[in-house]
């Protein structure tokens, strides 16, 4: 049989299912074949096992990310400053009492100013 070669798409004249059929097609050996299969077997459970193994590695991302979220919004991520300063053994002051005092500096320098401006 002869197939025409030059056409460019699936169907051709003249094919018909039994004119495949009757086509020779080589097969490797039986023992071949089983150890392709064999093969094949073996590619498909180091592919179910990685994908085990990637959603389980997900499952402890998402676990992981959630806790490293809880630590940051509760303070407990990295150590705090006052931590830190008790550390090295250096004072440390909190934000609230460097704003009273910058408060007081301002309010006293205010004072000083009205003061100033009455006394001329």
């Amino acid at each position: 049989m002869i197939i025409d070669s030059s056409k460019s798409s699936a169907g051709q004249r003249g094919i018909s299912g039994k004119n495949i059929r009757d086509l020779p097609l080589a097969l490797p050996p039986l023992p071949e074949q089983h150890e392709i299969v064999r093969r094949v077997d073996a590619l498909f459970a180091l592919a179910d096992r990685i994908e085990a193994e990637v959603a389980a590695a997900r499952a402890k991302t998402e676990t992981m990310r959630q806790s490293i979220l809880a630590r940051a919004f509760s303070g407990r991520l990295v150590p705090t400053e006052a931590e830190l300063a008790r550390r090295e053994g250096r004072e440390y002051e909190p934000a609230s009492v460097l704003l009273e005092r910058i408060r007081s500096g301002e309010r006293a320098k205010k004072a000083g100013k009205e003061s100033q401006s009455t006394l001329t």
